[in-house]
């Protein structure tokens, strides 16, 4: 479990936190708009109103206490821009930012986002199962129950064979490719053996994923 704030609840940031949530973390959400919070309460239990561009408010929050921070405002790069100063001066430990132009990406990296991203309900589910899940590295929405993951290799699963770990039987998944490095190897034999310094590229139903990343 992971903890995350989320700042704005624009359809991305409202998106997100609801996934976050899905995936077993602690969310807080905050807005300035008071019709935004009440709307989103209904799905996320811990939302403040509250303006992040103000340094007393961003004291009161923690910042260091959360994994991931996410500014979700995309109508308004200057709020953005300055939230994302703000929240690395209190000690953010990762932003994840929302820019419109490759210029607001540029000069939000330059400012202290550790990674910036464009589009909305698909990538905000994307990262929350990036970011707020153990052990996960990337993940493709096939549909909405199965998926591609790529995940660490559970550590009883080392040393072992795909064949030994039954993989397919036991885990109701399948193993496309391992990964080392930048390097990828698809369609690994039955005797191939687990090791720690790899990741596996594995589709199944996400039921399926979360059970074995748990």
């Amino acid at each position: 479990m992971k903890s995350f704030l989320i700042i704005g609840l624009g359809r991305f940031g409202r998106h997100m936190a609801e996934k976050l949530i899905e995936e077993d973390n602690e969310v807080l959400a905050i807005d300035h708009n008071e019709e935004r919070v009440e709307t989103a309460m209904a799905h996320i239990r811990n939302v403040q109103i509250g303006d992040a561009t103000n340094e007393e408010f961003i004291k009161l929050l923690g910042i260091r206490n959360f994994d991931v921070c996410v500014i979700a405002i995309g109508d308004n790069f200057q709020a953005a821009l300055e939230i994302t100063v703000l929240l690395k001066d209190y000690g953010a430990n990762f932003v994840i930012a929302r820019a419109n132009r490759d210029v607001h990406k540029m000069l939000l990296l330059r400012n202290g986002a550790d990674h910036v991203v464009y589009s909305e309900r698909e990538n905000a589910e994307r990262l929350a199962v990036k970011y707020g899940s153990k052990g996960v590295f990337d993940y493709i929405e096939l549909t909405p129950e199965f998926s591609i993951y790529e995940i660490a290799v559970p550590t009883s699963w080392c040393g072992k064979s795909i064949l030994d770990k039954s993989i397919r039987t036991k885990y109701n998944v399948s193993i496309l490719a391992t990964k080392q490095g930048e390097e990828i190897f698809p369609l690994p034999h039955p005797d191939h053996v687990f090791t720690e310094n790899e990741t596996l590229i594995i589709m199944g139903h996400q039921s399926s994923v979360k059970a074995i990343t748990k």
